[in-house]
């Protein structure tokens, strides 16, 4: 099939080059010149594993192109995925204008090109969006009637974040919403031949099945780090205690997301929380569990603080700031949000992570710098090395294996880790390691 996608983001740009894998005919579409050029040159504008590979070699076959035209890209698709984001308002709600802007594009390209297609809305969105505000603006651009003159359908993405290539080959399950028939068809045949079961169901279904994931996996995390802070309090190894829940498959559900570590954060879970929450309550519905699970959170991260402050020492030394290993993403990066909190305190802070450079960092990310952490260009150093030489506490924030392999045995910094080393328990015995919930 000949496929646009819009938003070269980490969805969008994981959906574009593995479609084009699959060996559809694809053409990215961003507002961003750099990231357009970056694909165009065969290199991946994100961090992500095999990512590089994977659009180097679809983009050498002439698989996938990219474009700021929407124009072009809707006379060379005809199907189209929307993946542009939806971050959260100040209030917590859902911001839908990059949504918004481009269905309003979309639907005055098919107006001026003509012919039947269909609008595929991959990006994350209340229930309800899609028919009571998207389907409008794409009528009246488009000067035509969702389900006949052009088909729609929602089809939430279920990408992690550092193994977002697997998954997407590898799918839990596929769910489309969609109008009518022929639209479920539309979307079907992009994946035919991958493995997961596939749902079809209605458009709001499709939508709410997002957030009861998201909502699900950060309560997950939340309970796990909570009860790991209390076995801890009470001297329990909370690692042994989860080993014997999880053994548990028939009523503890999946293991996943069901580790103590630090607090969860990136560009879904919180967002969507805070979304699903400010709609429950704008709806008058008391959701006091959901409502708690991101101020369990802060106060997870809180305690992260508390330790280093424990220490009595200054000179503070952070490995890792993206959200997560394997990834460039800052947005509400919980190892941010820690870094902003001991900046703010005074503490004489420098971080390293192999994946974040002020050089290479695009759009959102650098966006995100600028306005959370102005001073992040003067903190970070070039190696572990650098940091372990300057830290009186160290706290260790990623489990990337170069990062591991560096830190010191014994005498050195204090270590605070949040991540559960591979080593944790040899480690417990040494006076200068502190776990955060073990």
């Amino acid at each position: 099939m000949r496929v646009s996608v819009f938003g070269l983001g980490y969805v969008g740009c994981v959906s574009a080059a593995c479609l084009a894998e699959l060996g559809h005919e694809v053409i990215g579409v961003d507002v961003n010149q750099v990231k357009v050029d970056l694909v165009n040159e065969g290199k991946a504008p994100v961090v992500e594993e095999r990512i590089g590979e994977l659009i180097a070699g679809v983009v050498g076959s002439g698989a996938l192109r990219a474009t700021t035209d929407v124009r072009e890209a809707i006379e060379g698709s005809e199907i189209s995925l929307v993946c542009v984001g939806t971050p959260s308002e100040p209030n917590g709600s859902l911001c839908t204008t990059y949504l918004e802007r481009v269905t309003e594009q979309i639907g005055t390209a098919i107006a001026e090109r003509g012919g039947r297609r269909t609008v595929v809305f991959r990006s994350t969105m209340l229930p309800g969006t899609c028919m009571n505000l998207l389907v409008p603006i794409l009528e009246k651009s488009a000067g035509g009637t969702a389900g006949v003159d052009f088909g729609v359908a929602v089809n939430p993405e279920f990408l992690r974040e550092g193994t977002s290539v697997r998954d997407f080959f590898d799918p839990p399950k596929t769910v489309i919403g969609q109008l009518g028939p022929a639209d479920g068809d539309a979307v079907a045949a992009l994946y035919e031949g991958l493995p997961g079961e596939v749902f079809r169901v209605p458009v709001p279904t499709a939508e709410a099945i997002k957030y009861a994931d998201n909502a699900f996996h950060g309560l997950k995390i939340g309970f796990a780090n909570e009860l790991g802070a209390v076995c801890q309090a009470l001297g329990v190894d909370s690692h042994q205690v989860m080993d014997v829940f999880l053994a548990d498959r028939k009523l503890n559900i999946s293991p996943a997301y069901l580790r103590p570590g630090f607090a969860f954060g990136g560009s879904c879970l919180p967002k969507d929380l805070r979304s699903l929450v400010h709609a429950a309550q704008r709806a008058d519905v008391a959701v006091p569990i959901l409502a708690h699970v991101l101020p369990s959170n802060s106060a997870h991260l809180q305690r992260a603080v508390e330790l280093v402050e424990r220490t009595g020492k200054r000179r503070v030394g952070l490995l890792g700031l993206s959200f997560k290993p394997g990834t460039d993403d800052l947005r509400e990066s919980p190892l941010v949000e820690l870094a902003e909190r001991l900046f703010g305190k005074g503490y004489d802070l420098r971080i390293h992570d192999a994946n974040v450079s002020l050089s290479r960092l695009l759009g959102a990310n650098r966006e995100y710098i600028e306005t959370r952490l102005p001073h992040l260009a003067q903190l970070l150093a070039d190696s572990v090395a650098e940091v372990l030489e300057h830290a009186e506490v160290c706290i260790v924030g990623t489990s990337d294996p170069a990062v591991l392999s560096g830190l010191p045995h014994g005498e050195g910094p204090v270590l605070i880790d949040l991540v559960r080393l591979p080593d944790a328990e040899a480690r417990r015995a040494e006076p200068g390691y502190m776990g955060l919930a073990w």
